[in-house]
């Protein structure tokens, strides 16, 4: 099978992108930061170079097929400033991209998230891909503008693009004060559990079919060179958070009890985000 040159190997959605990978029969070659640890345990352990995105890594480039890029900074609930935000997500981002150009990969598959969208999401009940983007936090910006670049490279060196948005994804291995993990913790140890009135509308999806979709879409079906192809993945069924709640709670056999409206609603919050997949 080809090789594939994947970042962010070692993070929630790429640890599961990696095992799914794996089963198919790819073999990787996987950029971590130094001293990172994978979010679930791996099958099988993929060729690991630990280093940064900035760094030269056209030798390794040379030998794969695939560019596959998951890594990103701020990442709920990583926090980060402009300045972090734009060297990885945008500078070092596409500095790599165009050292794979330029060592011969001729299929690039990009992660972003459905926060590009932003306060877009109002205007629709399921967002088009064409939609307009109006992100409302620095992390979905700085991803809006790599697409953009991403685009623009793939145009120009008539390369294979796909860019893949992700939205509400949850599952094993996600950080543990997400939404899940904390209301996994909860009902396991038969506490209460406080959340606003769960009114907001989700497109919440298991990260193990992220990350099988992520891997079928390297079959690249329909993608032309120098017209990248951006998509929404998900499993396009709307949810409330109550009913993601409830359903869960009672899943996990929870003593403890949901207290619906103790807790605010964000400043920021949009109440109906569902793209379109």
């Amino acid at each position: 099978m080809p090789n594939i040159f994947l970042t962010g190997g070692s993070g929630f959605v790429g640890s599961h992108f990696v095992n799914h990978a794996h089963q198919v029969g790819y073999n990787l070659h996987c950029l971590r930061r130094p001293g990172s640890k994978t979010r679930v345990e791996l099958y099988k352990e993929p060729c690991w170079y630990d280093g940064y995105l900035e760094e030269n890594w056209s030798n390794v480039l040379k030998s794969c097929e695939y560019f596959v890029h998951i890594a990103a900074a701020g990442v709920d609930p990583l926090k980060s400033n402009y300045e972090d935000l734009i060297k990885a997500n945008i500078t070092d981002s596409t500095k790599l991209i165009l050292s794979a150009v330029k060592s011969g990969i001729q299929k690039f598959l990009i992660l972003g998230t459905y926060w590009e969208y932003g306060s877009t999401a109002e205007s629709f009940e399921f967002i088009p891909v064409d939609a307009y983007l109006q992100p409302i936090n620095r992390y979905a910006a700085t991803k809006a503008a790599s697409c953009m670049l991403a685009c623009q490279i793939a145009q120009e060196h008539n390369i294979k693009l796909q860019y893949l948005r992700i939205g509400q994804v949850y599952g094993e291995g996600e950080p543990g004060n997400r939404l899940w993990p904390s209301l996994r913790k909860a009902a396991l140890n038969g506490e209460d559990y406080h959340l606003t009135l769960g009114e907001q509308i989700r497109n919440f999806t298991p990260v193990e079919s992220i990350a099988s979709e992520v891997v079928d879409a390297l079959n690249f079906r329909c993608i032309n060179r120098g017209k990248p192809k951006i998509a929404n993945i998900g499993s396009g069924r709307p949810q409330s958070l109550r009913q993601f709640a409830e359903y869960w709670w009672s899943r996990w056999h929870a003593k403890g009890k949901l207290h619906f409206g103790s807790m605010p609603y964000r400043k920021d919050e949009i109440m109906r985000f569902v793209p379109e997949v």
